[in-house]
């Protein structure tokens, strides 16, 4: 299927979303990862990526990773904040704004993955469209 093109816009709406919590310290794609979202036949823009933690978090690392199908590569890596969530605090959260040149575009079939340096619960939700 030929995608929309001149300029090129995405044409389906897409979410992807991961919970995560088994702490994993390695920078090079190995042990446990989950799979926030996979391109599409076309490919799929990114545009937001949000991070909200479900429990207290102590001071630590979150990192997302490209899966291309042959090797796992870091791409970005968000300092965690050490955060006791209460009813007058919120747990901590991050979001990533991909606007035009800066988001992120996966080809078909690559694959955005997620870990957490240390053992604490996330919910990593990346917004875009599919090609």
């Amino acid at each position: 299927m030929a995608a929309n093109v001149n300029p090129i816009f995405t044409l389906t709406p897409v979410i992807g979303i991961v919970s995560i919590s088994t702490a994993n310290a390695n920078l090079d794609g190995t042990g446990t990862i989950g799979t926030v979202i996979t391109g599409g036949t076309d490919g799929t823009r990114i545009s937001k990526i949000t991070i909200k933690a479900l429990v207290t978090t102590t001071a630590g690392m979150l990192r997302l990773f490209i899966d291309n199908g042959a090797t796992i590569n870091l791409w970005k890596e968000i300092l965690v904040s050490a955060i006791t969530p209460s009813a007058t605090v919120a747990s901590f959260s991050n979001v990533l704004e991909l606007f035009g040149e800066d988001a992120l575009v996966l080809p078909s079939s690559y694959v955005l993955k997620a870990s957490t340096e240390k053992a604490e619960s996330f919910m990593i939700i990346a917004e875009g469209g599919n090609y």
